[in-house]
């Protein structure tokens, strides 16, 4: 339930959150910011859980009450941030006729649907991240069945692929990101599929399942800073809280369907046909072995892949490949 309330309110906090960049940030400097927003989120994820296991090592469990305090007390900082910094306003956009909260909810929709290169670049997106969730899902269920429960091989992983946020984020916020945005878009879906899921998938060892995904972190920042770099600058700052919206309802229904279909692929079908006498194993058990955990490092191989081509694929539509010569920028005239 307190998952259920937390996620409901962020899908609240992230279109205005996104809506009020675009207000603050000069155009140009889109990028480096979400580089900047990646880089601090990528470096909690880091320290967040040493401090907080450092912290209830020291207080032990009749005392994790302070922890929720110190929780409780940033979250007033932060509030605090909110109410001293200024943020302007987008323009408000007056209508004639006054549309029902449900036709004002189907507006993004239609927005994106009547921008059709904004709505192929969306659906690559959709691709991409359906791909990418049937095995990030079940990532820690890969490396504990093949290091034997090892929890401290998952926990050097997952801040692995920490590390790589952070790099990421400080590499996008120098840099700038890449003049034609969609080229960090689709370049970064080609590498974090190839450098990272496939490397994982082939992986036998921790170093190689760390190194894959610090490699699958660093490219998917600038793959996300670039996306949003792009939408930023077409979407109108007054409309894009419900245009925001749908785009992170259509990248998001991804997961709860990735949840449901990854693990009966992983139990039912990729599992016991990498079992030494399953039927793929004569096949693929040469790429990542056979037995426990097999299958899953089969479906990562097969995801990376995947995951490349559909990149590819959004060099080979026009629409997509030129999206940011089609649809002109907000403050350009023709939008």
């Amino acid at each position: 339930m307190t998952g259920a309330l937390s996620a409901a309110f962020q899908t609240f906090q992230w279109p205005a959150y996104s809506a009020a960049i675009s207000m603050m940030v000069p155009k140009k400097q889109y990028q480096r910011a979400s580089g900047m927003i990646s880089m601090a989120e990528s470096g909690s994820g880091i320290a967040a859980p040493i401090l907080a296991g450092a912290l209830a090592g020291v207080l032990g469990f009749q005392r994790l009450w302070v922890i929720f305090a110190i929780d409780l007390a940033t979250f007033v900082v932060a509030l605090g941030a909110l109410i001293v910094v200024a943020i302007p306003n987008p323009p408000h956009v007056e209508s004639d006729h006054p549309e029902s909260l449900f036709s004002q909810s189907m507006f993004g929709f239609r927005y994106i649907w009547q921008h059709r290169p904004l709505f192929d670049l969306q659906m690559l997106f959709f691709a991409s991240n359906l791909i990418a969730s049937l095995c990030l899902t079940i990532l820690p269920a890969l490396i504990l069945s093949r290091t034997g429960n090892n929890a401290t091989a998952l926990g050097s992983t997952q801040s692995a692929a920490a590390v790589g946020g952070v790099v990421g984020g400080v590499l996008l916020t120098a840099w700038g990101g890449p003049r034609r945005k969609v080229n960090g878009v689709l370049l970064g879906m080609v590498l974090t599929s190839l450098f990272g899921m496939l490397v994982i998938g082939l992986g036998r060892s921790l170093p190689v399942w760390m190194a894959g995904s610090f490699l699958m972190m660093v490219p998917v920042i600038i793959l996300n800073g670039s996306n949003q770099a792009i939408w930023q600058s077409k979407v109108p700052p007054a409309l894009q809280g419900r245009v925001f919206s749908v785009r992170r309802l259509i990248a998001q229904v991804t997961v709860p369907v990735a949840m449901l279909a990854s693990g009966p692929l992983a139990d039912k079908v990729f599992g016991p046909a990498m079992m030494p006498a399953g039927r793929l194993a004569p096949v693929f058990g040469w790429l990542t072995g056979t037995g426990m955990g097999t299958g899953i490092s089969l479906m990562f191989v097969w995801a990376g892949l995947a995951g490349a081509v559909v990149g590819i694929v959004g060099y080979l539509v026009p629409s997509i490949r030129d999206v940011e010569r089609l649809i002109p920028d907000h403050d350009m005239p023709g939008d």
